[in-house]
């Protein structure tokens, strides 16, 4: 890999510091995965006396899920970040983009500033920076894909995870040395303990249970503003995007979902799980099970509540998965849970296109009776779910063996900066004085 060399370097007495910048602490189940597999590898790489700092908006949240140690720690991110985000490139060694949607602007302009700044600044100081098995997606300003092609150019090494993903960096003129991978979710290991998790809190539920895992497409992207409604407010200065035609469309959204949840009780005989990945779904849950004829017979699970090790096996648990959000896909694939997407981003278009579901199983938020497309796929499903084992079982396969790469390429990476192993640690590496 041609990979632009640290020009600091440090003694092999002196612990390795990496910060860790991704969607941390936002209460989302895929960022709490990946960030755990992402500690993971680097400590495997490392050693244990790495140095590990974790920015975040919300502390609190990521303290869920994450222990503060002497060697890991997090640091409050305000949301106005760039002299924050530029000390702690300072104050460390090695720089790594740990969220999947980073070079996109389909939740927020605001985070993909705050990713490409801190590429920036590391380049500045001459800090080894790598995007660590991230994702492309759409860029809809041109001043966003401007700051992409110039800004992201300037790290070390980018890892995609996905070819599509790859293709589009270099669709926006990106020049970085780029990998392509899988998701890092797909290392993530959930806790044995929470096998069997959606009987044990659900037991009245019975045996067959379907999980909807919904996103209001209309309330993003987040923008970043002087002022606007407190019902808007993501956290200040951030507010979702309101306008009465959004909501109308949120409305006529959650009563479509309302409608098919209740087909598949009446006509299955199925309860229906309400899966938040995030807590800023919950809203959205909370209006389709308040349209529901049936809502005795559906429970919310939401990640304000439940760590990625519970709601992964709640995922697996399911008999079908209705999903707007693409972990929601990449964590339930170990158990090949036959399942329908509904969204309206590049990433799990492309999940789905790389699993072989796109044609039959994807469907477009803005699809015409969105009611009956959905309805069609799910009758094709419940009455024969094994048609798209095969497919789900191999993809499952394909992505897991991809993923495991992200670790021998951070090892790589290592190397190519010129640090070698501490002595007696074959798998910690520093960088020779």
């Amino acid at each position: 890999m041609n990979i632009k060399k640290s020009l600091f370097p440090f003694t092999a007495q002196s612990a390795l510091r990496v910060l860790l910048l991704g969607y941390s602490g936002a209460n989302n189940t895929g960022a709490e995965a990946l960030l755990l597999a992402d500690i993971e590898d680097v400590r495997a790489v490392f050693g244990p006396q790495v140095v590990i700092t974790i920015p975040s908006i919300n502390p609190p949240n990521l303290r869920r899920y994450v222990k503060e140690t002497p060697n890991l720690r997090i640091a409050p991110l305000p949301t106005i970040f760039f002299s924050t985000l530029r000390r702690l490139v300072r104050e460390n060694d090695l720089v790594m983009l740990v969220e999947g949607s980073t070079y996109m602007d389909t939740w927020s302009s605001v985070l993909l500033w705050a990713y490409l700044w801190t590429t920036r600044c590391a380049d500045d100081m001459g800090k080894p920076c790598l995007a660590y098995a991230v994702d492309a997606g759409e860029i809809k300003s041109a001043f966003n894909r401007w700051l992409v092609r110039h800004e992201a150019s300037k790290t070390s090494l980018i890892i995609t995870r996905a070819a599509a993903a790859a293709k589009r960096m270099h669709s926006y003129g990106v020049t970085a040395p780029l990998e392509v991978t899988a998701d890092n979710a797909f290392s993530f290991c959930p806790n044995p303990a929470d096998a069997g998790l959606l009987f044990r809190a659900w037991p009245e539920a019975g045996p067959d249970v379907v999980g909807m895992a919904l996103v209001d497409f209309y309330q993003w992207p987040v923008v970043m503003k002087p002022w606007g409604p407190k019902a808007d407010c993501y956290k200040r200065p951030l507010y979702f995007t309101h306008s009465p035609e959004r909501t109308r469309l949120t409305e006529a959204l959650a009563r479509s979902y309302a409608a098919l949840a209740d087909d598949m009780i009446t006509r299955y005989d199925k309860s229906v799980a309400l899966i938040g990945m995030e807590e800023l779904d919950e809203a959205m849950l909370h209006k389709v099970h308040g349209y529901m004829v049936h809502p005795e017979r559906a429970r919310i699970f939401c990640s304000r509540q439940y760590n990625a090790s519970q709601m992964v096996s709640i995922l697996r648990s399911l008999d079908l998965l209705l999903t707007s959000r693409y972990h929601a896909c990449v964590l339930s694939l170990a158990a090949q849970v036959p399942q329908i997407a509904i969204g309206h981003d590049l990433r799990l278009k492309t999940i789905y296109q790389e699993l072989g579901l796109f044609e039959d199983f994807f469907v477009e938020p803005g699809t015409h009776d969105l009611y009956e497309s959905l309805k069609l796929r799910v009758e094709r499903l419940l009455e024969d779910p094994y048609c798209i084992q095969e497919a789900l079982q191999v993809g499952f396969e394909q992505h897991q063996g991809d993923a495991r790469r992200n670790r021998t390429l951070l090892k790589d990476f290592v190397l190519a900066q010129g640090w070698e192993p501490v002595p007696g640690a074959a798998t910690i590496y520093m960088e020779a004085a």
